[in-house]
């Protein structure tokens, strides 16, 4: 029996052996697991001061940028309508040139006299066509352009009397 007991005390001191062992060997891992993870932290708190510092750097970049592109933006703008008008009054341009050589031809001017004025040429019989929804100073919704001239007249003497009333 003492045999049994002694090969029972090596057991017990192999297994506190091996259980002390796992146990050192846990500990040596969680340091070096809580190592790493501090490294990591830190290079962490490295990569965020850079990242932190690009984000500036981007800002900075950004509000010196802002106000010159939002200058250029707004200048092709004013280009681009410029550039509009330009073509509209060279559209104009054209128009009056055309009008100016018609205006040239005596037949046109004669016609567009002969409309404006309600004229007619020595021989011919005029006629006017009464509108039904014309009073004697001509259509309410037409402007004293679009009216025959002595309508405009017309209308002036009426005025004047009415004044005078």
């Amino acid at each position: 029996m003492p045999g049994k007991l002694r090969d029972r005390g090596r057991d017990d001191s192999a297994r506190f052996s091996t259980a002390t062992r796992l146990r050192l060997l846990g500990e040596q891992t969680a340091e070096r697991v809580y190592r790493s993870q501090t490294k990591r932290q830190a290079r962490r708190s490295r990569l965020t001061g850079r990242a932190a510092l690009l984000a500036l750097v981007v800002c900075t970049l950004v509000v010196a940028l802002a106000y010159p592109i939002r200058q250029y933006v707004s200048q092709r703008g004013e280009i681009a309508d410029l550039q509009r008008q330009q073509q509209e009054a060279k559209e104009r341009v054209d128009r009056l040139r055309d009008e100016k050589a018609r205006w040239q031809d005596d037949a046109y001017a004669e016609q567009r006299i002969r409309e404006r004025l309600h004229m007619v040429m020595p021989g011919e019989t005029g006629y006017v066509v009464p509108d039904a929804r014309a009073t004697t100073s001509g259509r309410p919704d037409q402007s004293p352009a679009e009216r025959a001239w002595y309508s405009n007249v017309w209308d002036g003497v009426d005025k004047a009397d009415q004044a005078a009333n």
